[in-house]
Protein backbone atom coordinates (compact mmCIF):
# COMPACT_ATOMS: atom_id res chain seq x y z
CA UNK A 1 0.00 0.00 0.00
CA UNK A 2 2.87 2.57 0.62
CA UNK A 3 4.32 2.06 -2.29
CA UNK A 4 1.20 2.66 -4.51
CA UNK A 5 0.78 5.78 -2.10
CA UNK A 6 4.64 6.56 -3.20
CA UNK A 7 3.50 5.88 -6.93
CA UNK A 8 0.55 9.18 -6.35
CA UNK A 9 3.28 11.01 -4.68
CA UNK A 10 5.52 10.44 -7.75
CA UNK A 11 2.84 10.64 -10.48
CA UNK A 12 1.67 14.25 -8.83
CA UNK A 13 4.95 16.05 -8.53
CA UNK A 14 5.66 14.90 -11.91
CA UNK A 15 2.59 16.86 -13.18
CA UNK A 16 2.59 20.15 -10.97
CA UNK A 17 1.51 22.49 -13.43
CA UNK A 18 -1.79 23.08 -13.61
CA UNK A 19 -2.54 26.44 -15.62
CA UNK A 20 -2.85 28.52 -12.66
CA UNK A 21 -0.41 31.11 -12.53
CA UNK A 22 -0.14 31.49 -9.18
CA UNK A 23 0.97 28.30 -8.31
CA UNK A 24 2.78 27.07 -11.07
CA UNK A 25 5.14 30.44 -10.53
CA UNK A 26 6.42 28.19 -7.37
CA UNK A 27 5.80 24.96 -6.43
CA UNK A 28 7.22 23.40 -9.28
CA UNK A 29 10.62 24.26 -7.80
CA UNK A 30 11.12 21.12 -5.50
CA UNK A 31 13.01 23.64 -3.47
CA UNK A 32 10.72 26.03 -3.12
CA UNK A 33 11.05 25.64 1.13
CA UNK A 34 14.50 27.02 0.69
CA UNK A 35 13.53 30.15 -1.31
CA UNK A 36 10.04 30.85 0.00
CA UNK A 37 10.18 34.32 -0.51
CA UNK A 38 9.79 33.90 -3.92
CA UNK A 39 5.83 33.76 -3.34
CA UNK A 40 5.96 37.44 -3.16
CA UNK A 41 6.87 37.48 -7.11
CA UNK A 42 3.86 35.21 -8.01
CA UNK A 43 0.71 37.70 -7.11
CA UNK A 44 -1.84 38.51 -9.19
CA UNK A 45 -4.64 41.08 -9.78
CA UNK A 46 -5.08 44.30 -8.22
CA UNK A 47 -2.96 42.85 -4.80
CA UNK A 48 -0.07 41.77 -7.26
CA UNK A 49 2.05 44.44 -5.61
CA UNK A 50 1.45 42.98 -2.17
CA UNK A 51 4.94 42.38 -0.91
CA UNK A 52 4.58 40.91 2.77
CA UNK A 53 7.71 40.27 4.61
CA UNK A 54 9.55 40.30 1.38
CA UNK A 55 13.40 40.93 2.10
CA UNK A 56 12.91 40.72 5.90
CA UNK A 57 13.97 37.76 8.16
CA UNK A 58 12.18 34.39 8.47
CA UNK A 59 10.70 34.16 11.98
CA UNK A 60 9.54 30.91 12.73
CA UNK A 61 6.24 30.39 15.59
CA UNK A 62 7.71 28.06 17.84
CA UNK A 63 4.70 28.67 20.60
CA UNK A 64 0.95 28.09 19.24
CA UNK A 65 -0.35 29.98 22.60
CA UNK A 66 -1.95 33.31 23.10
CA UNK A 67 -1.98 34.25 26.62
CA UNK A 68 -1.20 38.17 26.74
CA UNK A 69 -2.36 40.50 24.18
CA UNK A 70 -0.46 43.16 25.14
CA UNK A 71 3.11 41.68 25.87
CA UNK A 72 3.31 38.37 23.85
CA UNK A 73 5.68 36.04 24.12
CA UNK A 74 8.77 35.60 21.35
CA UNK A 75 8.10 32.38 19.37
CA UNK A 76 4.24 33.62 19.06
CA UNK A 77 2.47 34.23 16.15
CA UNK A 78 1.06 37.55 17.86
CA UNK A 79 5.07 38.91 18.67
CA UNK A 80 5.72 38.60 15.02
CA UNK A 81 2.94 39.88 13.18
CA UNK A 82 3.14 43.31 15.73
CA UNK A 83 7.10 43.92 14.65
CA UNK A 84 8.06 46.47 12.55
CA UNK A 85 10.15 45.36 10.16
CA UNK A 86 9.78 43.09 7.30
CA UNK A 87 8.96 39.28 8.32
CA UNK A 88 8.44 36.42 6.77
CA UNK A 89 6.50 34.25 9.08
CA UNK A 90 6.77 30.19 9.08
CA UNK A 91 5.47 27.64 11.45
CA UNK A 92 7.76 24.85 13.47
CA UNK A 93 5.28 22.38 13.42
CA UNK A 94 0.96 22.06 13.04
CA UNK A 95 -0.66 24.54 15.47
CA UNK A 96 -4.36 25.13 16.18
CA UNK A 97 -3.97 29.05 17.50
CA UNK A 98 -6.34 29.58 19.89
CA UNK A 99 -6.79 33.57 19.69
CA UNK A 100 -7.69 34.96 22.82
CA UNK A 101 -8.52 38.87 21.18
CA UNK A 102 -8.27 39.91 17.44
CA UNK A 103 -4.77 39.53 16.12
CA UNK A 104 -3.59 42.72 14.91
CA UNK A 105 -1.15 42.61 11.77
CA UNK A 106 1.60 45.33 11.40
CA UNK A 107 2.80 45.96 7.72
CA UNK A 108 5.04 43.89 5.61
CA UNK A 109 4.36 40.48 7.05
CA UNK A 110 3.36 37.47 4.89
CA UNK A 111 1.50 34.69 7.12
CA UNK A 112 3.18 31.39 5.23
CA UNK A 113 1.23 28.01 6.16
CA UNK A 114 3.28 25.89 3.79
CA UNK A 115 5.19 22.73 5.33
CA UNK A 116 2.59 22.57 8.54
CA UNK A 117 -1.35 22.85 9.01
CA UNK A 118 -2.19 25.71 10.53
CA UNK A 119 -5.83 26.77 12.28
CA UNK A 120 -6.41 30.54 13.56
CA UNK A 121 -9.78 30.46 15.30
CA UNK A 122 -11.27 32.07 18.67
CA UNK A 123 -11.60 35.84 19.54
CA UNK A 124 -10.96 38.59 16.65
CA UNK A 125 -9.66 36.73 14.66
CA UNK A 126 -7.22 38.42 11.57
CA UNK A 127 -7.11 42.58 11.54
CA UNK A 128 -5.59 44.39 9.32
CA UNK A 129 -6.26 48.18 10.02
CA UNK A 130 -4.48 51.23 8.18
CA UNK A 131 -1.34 48.58 7.11
CA UNK A 132 0.06 47.72 3.72
CA UNK A 133 2.22 44.78 2.52
CA UNK A 134 0.55 41.58 3.91
CA UNK A 135 0.20 38.36 2.21
CA UNK A 136 -1.55 35.83 4.21
CA UNK A 137 -1.23 31.87 2.73
CA UNK A 138 -2.60 28.25 3.30
CA UNK A 139 -4.08 29.14 6.59
CA UNK A 140 -6.97 27.42 7.73
CA UNK A 141 -9.55 30.93 9.29
CA UNK A 142 -12.85 29.61 11.28
CA UNK A 143 -14.98 29.70 14.09
CA UNK A 144 -13.92 32.97 14.69
CA UNK A 145 -16.33 35.06 17.17
CA UNK A 146 -16.74 38.48 18.56
CA UNK A 147 -14.02 39.88 21.25
CA UNK A 148 -12.05 42.97 23.08
CA UNK A 149 -13.01 45.84 25.19
CA UNK A 150 -9.36 45.16 26.28
CA UNK A 151 -6.16 46.55 25.24
CA UNK A 152 -4.23 44.70 22.49
CA UNK A 153 -0.83 45.46 21.41
CA UNK A 154 -0.57 46.21 17.54
CA UNK A 155 3.37 47.24 17.39
CA UNK A 156 6.19 47.06 19.12
CA UNK A 157 5.47 51.28 20.60
CA UNK A 158 1.43 51.09 20.61
CA UNK A 159 -1.08 49.20 22.88
CA UNK A 160 -4.59 50.74 22.32
CA UNK A 161 -8.36 49.90 23.75
CA UNK A 162 -10.27 48.15 21.37
CA UNK A 163 -13.64 47.65 21.31
CA UNK A 164 -15.80 44.15 20.42
CA UNK A 165 -14.80 42.70 17.20
CA UNK A 166 -17.26 42.10 14.95
CA UNK A 167 -15.81 38.14 14.40
CA UNK A 168 -15.24 38.73 10.92
CA UNK A 169 -12.04 35.47 9.61
CA UNK A 170 -10.36 38.27 8.00
CA UNK A 171 -11.09 41.88 8.64
CA UNK A 172 -9.15 44.37 6.40
CA UNK A 173 -9.80 48.09 7.30
CA UNK A 174 -8.23 50.85 5.32
CA UNK A 175 -5.90 48.11 3.85
CA UNK A 176 -3.91 48.19 0.76
CA UNK A 177 -1.68 45.93 -1.12
CA UNK A 178 -2.68 42.89 0.69
CA UNK A 179 -3.02 39.42 -0.90
CA UNK A 180 -5.28 36.03 0.53
CA UNK A 181 -3.73 32.86 -0.84
CA UNK A 182 -4.75 29.39 -0.41
CA UNK A 183 -6.64 29.95 2.81
CA UNK A 184 -9.66 27.72 3.88
CA UNK A 185 -12.42 29.83 5.55
CA UNK A 186 -15.49 28.36 7.63
CA UNK A 187 -17.60 29.14 10.22
CA UNK A 188 -16.85 32.43 11.56
CA UNK A 189 -19.71 34.88 13.63
CA UNK A 190 -19.54 37.70 10.94
CA UNK A 191 -17.95 37.91 7.64
CA UNK A 192 -15.13 35.23 6.04
CA UNK A 193 -13.46 38.40 4.92
CA UNK A 194 -14.26 42.32 5.15
CA UNK A 195 -12.81 44.90 3.10
CA UNK A 196 -14.05 47.93 4.20
CA UNK A 197 -12.99 52.22 4.86
CA UNK A 198 -11.24 52.59 1.87
CA UNK A 199 -9.27 49.32 1.76
CA UNK A 200 -8.11 48.92 -2.02
CA UNK A 201 -5.40 46.53 -4.37
CA UNK A 202 -6.82 44.01 -2.81
CA UNK A 203 -6.64 39.84 -3.93
CA UNK A 204 -8.67 36.88 -3.09
CA UNK A 205 -7.12 33.99 -4.90
CA UNK A 206 -6.86 30.22 -4.59
CA UNK A 207 -8.70 30.24 -1.04
CA UNK A 208 -11.93 27.80 -0.50
CA UNK A 209 -15.23 29.32 1.35
CA UNK A 210 -17.45 27.23 2.99
CA UNK A 211 -20.41 26.81 5.69
CA UNK A 212 -21.19 29.91 6.04
CA UNK A 213 -24.07 32.54 5.80
CA UNK A 214 -22.40 36.56 4.63
CA UNK A 215 -19.19 35.09 3.25
CA UNK A 216 -17.25 38.54 2.02
CA UNK A 217 -18.48 41.87 2.29
CA UNK A 218 -16.42 44.53 0.11
CA UNK A 219 -16.98 48.40 0.65
CA UNK A 220 -18.60 49.64 4.28
CA UNK A 221 -21.68 51.71 3.18
CA UNK A 222 -23.81 53.04 0.53
CA UNK A 223 -22.99 56.58 2.08
CA UNK A 224 -19.27 55.80 2.17
CA UNK A 225 -17.07 58.02 -0.81
CA UNK A 226 -13.66 56.74 0.20
CA UNK A 227 -14.54 53.17 -1.10
CA UNK A 228 -15.68 54.45 -4.85
CA UNK A 229 -12.09 53.88 -5.78
CA UNK A 230 -11.73 50.18 -4.09
CA UNK A 231 -10.63 47.53 -6.43
CA UNK A 232 -10.51 43.79 -5.38
CA UNK A 233 -9.35 40.65 -7.67
CA UNK A 234 -11.35 37.49 -6.78
CA UNK A 235 -9.49 34.62 -8.92
CA UNK A 236 -9.60 30.92 -8.76
CA UNK A 237 -11.19 30.23 -5.57
CA UNK A 238 -13.87 27.44 -5.07
CA UNK A 239 -17.17 28.78 -3.14
CA UNK A 240 -18.55 25.36 -1.67
CA UNK A 241 -20.83 23.96 1.10
CA UNK A 242 -23.55 25.46 2.85
CA UNK A 243 -22.78 29.10 1.83
CA UNK A 244 -25.77 31.31 1.74
CA UNK A 245 -24.96 34.36 0.22
CA UNK A 246 -22.38 37.18 -0.24
CA UNK A 247 -19.95 36.24 -2.76
CA UNK A 248 -19.36 38.69 -2.47
CA UNK A 249 -21.28 41.81 -1.51
CA UNK A 250 -19.99 44.63 -2.90
CA UNK A 251 -20.69 48.61 -2.39
CA UNK A 252 -19.06 50.83 -5.31
CA UNK A 253 -15.57 49.99 -5.87
CA UNK A 254 -14.49 48.08 -8.94
CA UNK A 255 -14.49 44.06 -8.63
CA UNK A 256 -12.93 42.07 -10.68
CA UNK A 257 -14.60 38.45 -10.72
CA UNK A 258 -12.26 35.93 -12.58
CA UNK A 259 -12.23 31.78 -12.86
CA UNK A 260 -14.13 31.21 -10.09
CA UNK A 261 -16.08 27.88 -9.16
CA UNK A 262 -19.16 29.07 -7.70
CA UNK A 263 -20.70 25.51 -6.55
CA UNK A 264 -23.28 26.82 -3.68
CA UNK A 265 -25.50 29.62 -2.33
CA UNK A 266 -28.54 29.39 -0.70
CA UNK A 267 -29.95 33.26 -1.70
CA UNK A 268 -27.36 34.76 -4.54
CA UNK A 269 -23.20 34.63 -5.12
CA UNK A 270 -23.49 37.97 -6.21
CA UNK A 271 -25.05 41.06 -4.80
CA UNK A 272 -24.44 44.93 -4.60
CA UNK A 273 -25.58 48.62 -4.06
CA UNK A 274 -24.24 51.97 -4.38
CA UNK A 275 -23.37 51.10 -8.24
CA UNK A 276 -20.30 48.72 -8.07
CA UNK A 277 -18.49 48.08 -11.14
CA UNK A 278 -18.65 44.03 -11.53
CA UNK A 279 -16.66 42.06 -13.87
CA UNK A 280 -17.44 38.43 -14.29
CA UNK A 281 -15.51 36.66 -16.44
CA UNK A 282 -14.72 32.87 -17.09
CA UNK A 283 -16.38 31.51 -13.93
CA UNK A 284 -18.92 28.42 -13.47
CA UNK A 285 -22.03 29.39 -11.38
CA UNK A 286 -23.95 26.26 -10.62
CA UNK A 287 -27.18 27.08 -9.18
CA UNK A 288 -29.01 25.38 -6.43
CA UNK A 289 -32.29 23.61 -6.53
CA UNK A 290 -34.44 25.88 -5.22
CA UNK A 291 -36.36 27.45 -8.35
CA UNK A 292 -36.15 30.77 -6.60
CA UNK A 293 -32.52 30.86 -6.14
CA UNK A 294 -31.29 30.53 -9.83
CA UNK A 295 -30.46 34.15 -9.82
CA UNK A 296 -26.70 34.75 -9.66
CA UNK A 297 -27.13 38.30 -9.09
CA UNK A 298 -28.61 40.94 -6.73
CA UNK A 299 -29.22 44.37 -6.56
CA UNK A 300 -29.68 44.93 -2.92
CA UNK A 301 -32.67 46.91 -1.78
CA UNK A 302 -32.40 49.14 -4.96
CA UNK A 303 -35.27 49.45 -7.30
CA UNK A 304 -34.22 48.60 -10.85
CA UNK A 305 -34.93 51.66 -12.51
CA UNK A 306 -31.85 52.74 -10.33
CA UNK A 307 -29.53 49.94 -10.97
CA UNK A 308 -30.46 49.72 -14.98
CA UNK A 309 -27.13 51.90 -15.45
CA UNK A 310 -25.00 49.75 -12.97
CA UNK A 311 -22.07 48.18 -15.31
CA UNK A 312 -22.63 44.61 -14.52
CA UNK A 313 -21.27 42.52 -17.10
CA UNK A 314 -20.80 38.66 -17.74
CA UNK A 315 -18.34 37.04 -20.06
CA UNK A 316 -17.27 33.84 -20.35
CA UNK A 317 -19.16 32.26 -17.68
CA UNK A 318 -20.94 29.20 -17.97
CA UNK A 319 -24.39 28.75 -16.12
CA UNK A 320 -25.38 25.40 -14.80
CA UNK A 321 -28.39 23.82 -13.24
CA UNK A 322 -30.60 26.99 -14.38
CA UNK A 323 -28.18 29.62 -12.84
CA UNK A 324 -28.52 33.16 -14.55
CA UNK A 325 -26.46 36.02 -14.44
CA UNK A 326 -28.50 39.88 -14.95
CA UNK A 327 -26.13 42.10 -16.53
CA UNK A 328 -27.01 45.98 -16.34
CA UNK A 329 -25.30 49.07 -17.45
CA UNK A 330 -23.96 50.27 -21.19
CA UNK A 331 -20.51 48.14 -21.06
CA UNK A 332 -18.23 51.47 -21.02
CA UNK A 333 -14.62 50.35 -21.67
CA UNK A 334 -13.32 52.78 -19.60
CA UNK A 335 -15.05 51.32 -16.24
CA UNK A 336 -14.82 47.38 -16.81
CA UNK A 337 -10.48 49.11 -17.72
CA UNK A 338 -10.49 49.61 -13.81
CA UNK A 339 -12.73 46.38 -13.17
CA UNK A 340 -10.40 44.22 -14.80
CA UNK A 341 -6.52 43.05 -13.00
CA UNK A 342 -5.82 39.39 -14.67
CA UNK A 343 -6.36 37.47 -17.90
CA UNK A 344 -8.96 35.50 -17.66
CA UNK A 345 -8.57 31.78 -18.64
CA UNK A 346 -11.23 29.61 -20.58
CA UNK A 347 -13.81 28.45 -18.09
CA UNK A 348 -13.54 24.96 -19.54
CA UNK A 349 -10.38 24.60 -17.28
CA UNK A 350 -11.96 26.00 -14.40
CA UNK A 351 -12.12 22.35 -12.63
CA UNK A 352 -8.05 22.12 -12.74
CA UNK A 353 -7.82 25.72 -12.19
CA UNK A 354 -9.47 25.65 -8.88
CA UNK A 355 -8.42 21.86 -8.15
CA UNK A 356 -6.04 23.22 -5.39
CA UNK A 357 -8.26 25.77 -4.09
CA UNK A 358 -8.03 26.03 0.16
CA UNK A 359 -5.03 25.13 2.18
CA UNK A 360 -2.87 22.05 0.55
CA UNK A 361 -3.86 18.81 1.57
CA UNK A 362 -7.41 19.16 2.52
CA UNK A 363 -9.13 15.98 1.59
CA UNK A 364 -11.67 17.52 -0.75
CA UNK A 365 -9.49 18.61 -3.18
CA UNK A 366 -8.14 15.08 -4.62
CA UNK A 367 -11.42 14.18 -5.13
CA UNK A 368 -10.75 12.98 -8.43
CA UNK A 369 -7.79 11.18 -7.12
CA UNK A 370 -10.02 9.31 -4.73
CA UNK A 371 -12.01 8.11 -7.58
CA UNK A 372 -8.98 6.03 -9.12
CA UNK A 373 -7.09 4.68 -6.25
CA UNK A 374 -7.57 1.37 -4.85
CA UNK A 375 -9.77 1.64 -2.02
CA UNK A 376 -7.30 1.07 0.33
CA UNK A 377 -5.29 3.63 -0.33
CA UNK A 378 -7.73 6.19 -0.87
CA UNK A 379 -8.88 5.64 2.28
CA UNK A 380 -5.20 5.88 4.09
CA UNK A 381 -5.34 8.90 2.02
CA UNK A 382 -8.36 10.53 3.82
CA UNK A 383 -6.94 9.61 7.24
CA UNK A 384 -3.60 11.41 6.68
CA UNK A 385 -3.24 13.77 3.29
CA UNK A 386 -0.24 15.44 4.53
CA UNK A 387 1.23 12.13 3.78
CA UNK A 388 -0.02 11.86 0.18
CA UNK A 389 1.06 15.48 -0.24
CA UNK A 390 4.47 16.22 1.05
CA UNK A 391 6.17 15.48 -2.28
CA UNK A 392 3.57 18.05 -3.86
CA UNK A 393 5.15 20.74 -1.76
CA UNK A 394 2.49 21.62 0.45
Amino acid sequence: MLGSIEKVEKDASSSCLTGNPVDDCWRCDPNWSANRQRLADCGIGFGRGAMGGKGGQIYVVTDSSDSDPVNPKPGTLRYGVIQEDPLWIVFSANMMIKLRYELIVNSYKTIDGRGANIHITGGGCITLQYISNVIIHNIHVHNCYPAGNTNIRSSPTHVGFRSKSDGDGISIFGGRNIWIDHCSLSYCADGLIDAIMGSTAITVSNSYFSHHNDVMLLGHSDGYIMDAGMQVTLAFNRFGDKLVQRMPRCRRGYIHVVNNDFTYWEMYAIGGSANPTINSQGNRYSAPADINAKEVTKRVETDEKDWTDWNWRTEGDIMVNGAFFVPSGDGLGLQYAKASSVEPKSVELIQQLTMNAGVFGDPRYLYSIYLVLPSSVAFLYILCPVMVCQSCDC
